[in-house]
């Protein structure tokens, strides 16, 4: 089974930004950060947001979690359900 790629997280961080009018500077100030880096870190995919921000974005941006990380909730849905199928099969043939 393939490992999904975690070196780029796909997200749509920017695009809801750019829709709500703010810059990256204005994200930082609303969710208390120490700079713009974090924010774009994290709209490049470098790295992820805490859950918490994860949250905080989302509701900032007026709209859902799995919105800001279509891509991603895609993939890991698909892992997911591939693993299941998996453990499933091998607890028929023990039965278990």
């Amino acid at each position: 089974m393939k490992d999904i790629k975690y070196k780029k997280i796909s997200n749509c961080l920017r695009k809801y930004r750019k829709i709500r009018g703010l810059k990256q500077k204005d994200v930082a100030k609303i969710l208390k950060l120490r700079s713009t880096s974090m924010v774009s870190r994290w709209e490049n995919g470098t790295c992820l947001p805490s859950s918490l921000n994860i949250f905080k974005l989302s509701l900032l941006y007026r709209t859902l979690v799995d919105a800001l990380f279509l891509d991603l909730m895609r993939a890991l849905k698909e892992d997911l359900r591939k693993r299941e199928e998996k453990v499933l099969k091998a607890d028929s043939k023990t039965g278990k």
